[in-house]
């Protein structure tokens, strides 16, 4: 704990404010792993990973990681960018050949049959910074929100990706490529898009080329039996505070092996396992560590490839548009998969984050910050679907920074 930086007693109290949300009915449970200057410094399980049976949260407990996904399959397509397959600059259709022909509206909330054609190609850059003009229902407007909606309800049936991409190439884009940031199916594109490039599911490259590679062997799109013991109950929670379970062990869907590989938000993992991952990229492509374990672990990626993801590619005007209904572009500006601080006075709500830190969080409330300057990783881990996913986090955040003593 010394060498971590660490005062015990208030780190201490992030374990106390927590187990506060779980008494209080918030959370069912809860997962929290804290890193810095090369040591675990704290790893708390608190509450319940299923309500009904008492089972109790575990260090192992796997969760699935929403968006989280996303910064995977991002370092997966700079892989191949290294090598050579693909490069940032070009056009996507040049291995996805379905989007040839996609259209854009010519008001974001106006009818589907009020379309131009798409004069400038998405870009693989596009995928990776949220600019290609795609959106998810729930970022859409008017006729494309309920046609988002339609069009990839129970999009876990679609095991093929060729098939899946049909479906995108039936919808028009919300805005022209390149234009704004707009939060939406792009990094499924992207999942596709390596999967075609590789010629391998994409699972099997994350398997074979990052997981492996990492140890991380509690990480995948789908859970085998014995694995699902320790699979979290996801619940979800309405606008009156009533909680239900939306996905329980014994009848998951990540149970199905054969589902659809969702490079936006498909995995499932464990807290050590993602730990490793947001290890690599605090690290510039290798382990962050001591040099002994540094040189112990593999290279995923080189450090430009990295520093370009922990880079801001947003205009000043696109980072003037709100997001989500919020100005969170004021404190930090989107890389290559994740968000990056680069003032940090201007964090809403007020934050502790260092400038460079990164992150990108899950819609059940799944989070995780790397801050190179403080040398610490945080990775907090609910199943908790609401219309707020993420107030435990900015908690857990202020006090695990509140605890720094050197």
């Amino acid at each position: 704990m010394a060498n971590a930086g660490f005062d015990s007693a208030r780190l201490a109290q992030t374990r106390t404010a927590m187990q506060r949300f779980v008494d209080a009915g918030h959370i069912a449970g809860i997962v929290m792993l804290t890193w810095r200057h090369g040591e675990i410094a704290q790893a708390d399980a608190l509450g319940f990973r299923d309500i009904e049976s008492r089972t109790p949260m575990s260090r192992d407990t796997l969760f699935r990681i929403a968006s989280m996904t996303k910064p995977v399959t991002s370092v997966a397509a700079l892989m191949l960018v290294e090598e050579g397959r693909i490069a940032l600059e070009s056009p996507v259709t040049n291995w996805l050949p379905e989007l040839a022909k996609l259209t854009v509206l010519r008001d974001p909330e106006g009818p589907l049959t009020q379309t131009a054609p798409v004069t400038q190609p998405i870009t693989l850059l596009d995928l990776l910074t949220h600019r290609a003009g795609f959106a998810y229902h729930f970022t859409a407007a008017g006729e494309l929100a309920a046609a988002y909606e339609s069009v990839f309800n129970g999009f876990d049936s679609m095991v093929d990706p060729a098939r899946w991409l049909e479906h995108v190439a039936e919808l028009p884009l919300m805005y022209p490529p390149g234009q704004r940031w707009h939060y939406g199916i792009s990094t499924d594109v992207l999942g596709a898009l390596v999967q075609r490039v590789a010629d391998m599911p994409l699972g099997e490259f994350f398997r074979t080329r990052i997981f492996e590679p990492l140890g991380m062997s509690d990480t995948g799109f789908s859970v085998s039996s014995e694995q699902a013991a320790r699979l979290s109950t996801s619940y979800a929670v309405d606008a009156n505070g009533k909680r239900s379970a939306e996905d329980h062990p014994s009848t998951s869907r990540w149970l199905n092996p054969k589902r659809f590989q969702s490079g936006g938000g498909g995995l499932v993992s464990s807290a050590d396992d993602y730990l490793q991952f947001a290890r690599v990229l605090l690290g510039r492509g290798r382990l962050q560590g001591d040099a002994a374990e540094r040189a112990r672990g593999p290279r995923l990626l080189s450090h430009k490839s990295v520093d370009l993801m922990r880079s801001n590619f947003l205009t000043p005007e696109q980072r003037a548009i709100p997001a989500f209904g919020y100005p969170i572009w004021r404190a930090q500006g989107f890389g290559l998969g994740v968000s990056v601080i680069d003032d940090p006075a201007q964090q809403l709500p007020a934050g502790y984050r260092s400038t460079g830190s990164f992150a990108w969080p899950g819609a059940l409330g799944t989070s995780w910050f790397a801050d190179p300057v403080e040398n610490m990783i945080g990775i907090m881990l609910i199943q908790r679907r609401a219309a707020e996913p993420f107030p435990l986090a900015k908690e857990y955040e202020r006090l695990i920074y509140a605890a720094i003593d050197d």
